[in-house]
Order: C-alpha cells, then sequence, then structure tokens
C-alpha cells in the first residue's frame, strides 16, 4: 500500500462511518460492490476494444437493458438523489443477477450524499494490478474480527510460493475448502497463465493451451468453499475480474455432516487432483457437528487436524496438497495429533514439511506455521524438510520488505524440486530430507527443530589472568594521560 492509497482508503472508511454506516463488515461489503461495478466496466471496455480490433465476441456482463448501469454511466451522474436511485433501483439488482454469492446483494448506504462521495473516491483509486489485492487486505485489516478463530490473512507471496511447490497445472482440478477471499485459487490460475500460455497485449493468446484446456480453465478449473457470505462474495469478485465467468464458488462449512449430502456431495470425495488451503487454527467444534467421515480418519473437535482430513478426502487418489498447519500439528502429544500424523505418513505420501518463520501472519497473529506437502496414497519414503528463516519481509508488525538476499523462499523451492536428485541426508543445512523410518520411531514428530542438526562454531576465549592484565595496564595509561594533563594545566 502506497501512503497515498493508503490515506485515500481512510479517508472512504472514515466517509462510510460519519455517513452512518458503523458496523465494518457492511462498509467493506458496499465498498466490494462498488468496486465490483467499476472493474466489471473496466473489463468490459477492455473486451468491447478487442472485439472491435479482432471481431471476436464475447459473453457481455451488461446487455443493452443495463447500460445505464455501467460505471462509467453512474460516475457522471451530477444529482447525488438520481445517483443513488440508480445505485439502488437497477444498478444493485443488476448485481444480484451475476452469481450465487451475490445474489443478496444490498444497497445501503442511507443517504445520496454518501452514494454520491463514495462513488467519487472509488473513482479516484488506483486498481490495476495487485492494487487490488493490496485494498482488500487493508480493508479487511480493519475487521475488528482480523484474526479471530484463527482466520488469518495468507500473503500473496506465501501463496504464489505454495502453488509453484504443487506446480499447478492447466489439467489440475483445485480446491481451497476455506477459500476466504479466493487468493489460492486465483494464484493457481495466475500461474497456468503465466506458465503455460504467452502473452499478446492484454490477453493470453493461448498458444500453449488447447481449446479444452482453456474452457476447462474456465470451468472447473477451480472450486471455493467458505461459510463466511463476506468472503464469499469477495472471493467470487476476484476470481471474476481474473477472467473466470462463472467462479464455483460454494457456500458450505466443510467440516460440517452437510458437507458430505447435498449439492456439494459430488466435490466432498475424491474430486480434486490439488488442494491448497490455509485452514482456520485453534477452533473447536461441537462434538455433534463433526463429519462421522472425518471422525473415521481422525477423532478430534480441532479445526487444524479436521481440515487435514478433509483434504485428504477431497483429493483424488495421487492428489496432492499444500496445507499451512499450525506447529502443533507437526509435534503436538495428544492421541489425535499423532493419529493424524500416522495416517500421513503409513496410508499416503507425506512429502515435505516447510517450516515458516512465526511473524509470516503479522500484525495478525506471530504464530508458528509450516506447510505441509502430501499426495494422496502412496508410500511416504523420504520426507523433505526445510527450514525457511526469512521470506523476505520483516518479521515485525509492519512487515517491510527486504532485500532479495534475505528471502529463503526461493532456496527452498530450489531444495524442494532437486530433492530426488541432490544429496540432501546432511542435516545441517536448512534443506534436507529424512527417512520415513527414523520418523516412525520418533513418533512420528515432524518439526523441522527435531530434525536438523544445527552446527555451533567453536569460540575460545582468553585465561581472564591476561585479560586482566590487559585491563590494569589500559588503566595505567589513562593515569599517565592524566597527570600530563594536569601538569600542563598547573
Amino acid at each position: 500500500m502506497t501512503p497515498a492509497l493508503r490515506s485515500n482508503i481512510d479517508r472512504l472508511w472514515t466517509d462510510f462511518w460519519t455517513g452512518g454506516i458503523t458496523n465494518p463488515l457492511t462498509v467493506i461489503e458496499q465498498i466490494t460492490y462498488l468496486i465490483f461495478l467499476r472493474l466489471m466496466d473496466a473489463a468490459e471496455a477492455r473486451d468491447e476494444a478487442l472485439e472491435r480490433r479482432t471481431g471476436r465476441t464475447f459473453n457481455r456482463r451488461f446487455g443493452p437493458e443495463a447500460q445505464a448501469n455501467r460505471w462509467s454511466r453512474l460516475r457522471e451522474l451530477g444529482s447525488s438523489e438520481e445517483l443513488m436511485r440508480r445505485l439502488r433501483d437497477e444498478a444493485f439488482p443488476h448485481l444480484r443477477t451475476l452469481g450465487r454469492s451475490m445474489a443478496d446483494a444490498q444497497f445501503m448506504i442511507p443517504n445520496p450524499r454518501l452514494a454520491k462521495t463514495a462513488v467519487t473516491s472509488i473513482d479516484q483509486l488506483e486498481l490495476t494490478g495487485d492494487a487490488k489485492g493490496d485494498i482488500y487486505e487493508y480493508l479487511l485489516s480493519k475487521l475488528t474480527t482480523a484474526g479471530i478463530n484463527g482466520q488469518f490473512r495468507t500473503p500473496r507471496h506465501i501463496i504464489r510460493f505454495m502453488t509453484d511447490l504443487l506446480e499447478i497445472g492447466p489439467e489440475d482440478r483445485v480446491a481451497d475448502p476455506a477459500c476466504g477471499t479466493g487468493g489460492f485459487l486465483v494464484a493457481a490460475l495466475e500461474r497456468v497463465l503465466r506458465e503455460h500460455s504467452s502473452e499478446s497485449g492484454e490477453h493470453p493468446t493461448g498458444d500453449l493451451l488447447t481449446p479444452e484446456q482453456w474452457a476447462h480453465l474456465g470451468g472447473n478449473f477451480v472450486t471455493g468453499f467458505d461459510f463466511d457470505v463476506t468472503m464469499l462474495r469477495i472471493a467470487e469478485m476476484n476470481l471474476k475480474l481474473h477472467g473466470l465467468e462463472a467462479p464455483r464458488i460454494r457456500y458450505q462449512d466443510a467440516l460440517s455432516t452437510g458437507f458430505m449430502r447435498g449439492d456439494n456431495a459430488t466435490l466432498a470425495s475424491d474430486a480434486f487432483t490439488a488442494v491448497l488451503a490455509n485452514p482456520p487454527f485453534k477452533g473447536n467444534l461441537d462434538g455433534a457437528d463433526v463429519s462421522p467421515d472425518l471422525s473415521r480418519t481422525v477423532k478430534t473437535r480441532k479445526t487444524e487436524l479436521l481440515f487435514v482430513a478433509l483434504i485428504l478426502r477431497m483429493l483424488r487418489t495421487g492428489g496432492r496438497s499444500a496445507t499451512i498447519v499450525p506447529d502443533g500439528v507437526l509435534f503436538g502429544s495428544s492421541s489425535a495429533h499423532r493419529a493424524l500424523r500416522e495416517h500421513l505418513v503409513e496410508r499416503h505420501q507425506l512429502d515435505g514439511v516447510i517450516s515458516l518463520p512465526a511473524g509470516v501472519f503479522k500484525p495478525y497473529a506471530g504464530v508458528s506455521t509450516a506447510i505441509l506437502l502430501f499426495t494422496k496414497g502412496g508410500q511416504t519414503r523420504d520426507i523433505f524438510f526445510y527450514d525457511v528463516e526469512r521470506d523476505g519481509f520483516s518479521l515485525d508488525d509492519k512487515r517491510t520488505p527486504l532485500p532479495a538476499d534475505q528471502d529463503d523462499l526461493p532456496a527452498a523451492l530450489a531444495g524442494w524440486r532437486a530433492r530426488g536428485s541432490a544429496d540432501l541426508t546432511g542435516r545441517t543445512a536448512a534443506g534436507f530430507v529424512v527417512p520415513a523410518e527414523e520418523v516412525r520411531s520418533a513418533n512420528y514428530d515432524l518439526s523441522v527443530g527435531r530434525w536438523r542438526e544445527r552446527v555451533h562454531a567453536e569460540v575460545t576465549h582468553e585465561v581472564p589472568a591476561v585479560i586482566l592484565r590487559r585491563m590494569k595496564a589500559n588503566e595505567r595509561a589513562i593515569l599517565a594521560e592524566l597527570e600530563e594533563l594536569e601538569g600542563m594545566l598547573a
């Protein structure tokens, strides 16, 4: 966030509060809807320009009857009263036709003055590139509930790192069972476009992707679940603005008994080739709410353990996952913690554990976490460990960017990719492998600190008598100089 962008958002936030909207969630929702209207119009204008150049048609976001609801028309309205009427009676009803998570979008701005101020302020925001994500993250940071129940926002560089670890490709079916704002799903799509297509102007040409793969990217490539309706709206908007016309974003408490039934039943089991997730930490469900399918894997009410069991359930055989877990999952001594680790090692293929520095989730929390990398089915042989000490940002609340040589993530990715060919048997470096047999003999302890060998440099010190003689000599020299000074002043 640049200081100017932060100042503009702060001013807009204050305008909403002084205008009578004091619920932070409502403020974020209303700003989100207006930003969505603006970005939809920008996307429509880009596609119109492309259509004029190439003759290729596109699915319009605004039909002939909805042209008056485009942002470029709304911002030109001089009357605050007419702007408010148009937003309330036309633009927001149009929003409600654009997807399941938008179906109950409500216009909550209470007066024309605030409507005009909000439209003017949002029209001045920079919404290119990563700026949209920066704005969402900054808005979310204003929620007083941020960080409660372990719902920490995942930094974008960590998300990109995880999509690279799994090498998400155009044939994958990717899911996030606790998708929040949809960051993992967007990053998965961006990686495919970056790695498997070339670019021409503003749009990928698809030179390296077949028509069938393009159709898959626009259809079943990503699926997200969450039980927070506000997050679902933001996730759907995020995906639509990245080119997905009909994102598969589902309202569902993924750990509940209902997830295995109804509309989501076909997505609950053996459906995905890759799962990327940063599920909520430190939650405890009521025993009656836990799905029996998950209890068969691990008997617990702890959400961080249940989500790992859920991800195994969602994956197809051979599907892989990169999932962020609190460090307690790696070494917790309860029967449920040990049973889950044993299940991963003995029933599936535990591929790696990458420890992250404790400050990754600041300013929300300083919790220590790790990325679990596993494949459904298979056999665990050697487990790759990497101890990331720096992620390219300061580990305080400010999270200031640091020079490239203070970022261990590229080296961790290189080590992960070379784990099958490089000699990683030594355990003094940040990256190494441990045979599954050793992990079994250590009660399935997966903490990096349990296995990494720290090399302590030998330090020699002078004997105290020598140090004392030097101190006395220095003292005599000081006294001599003081006596010389005293003589000069006599």
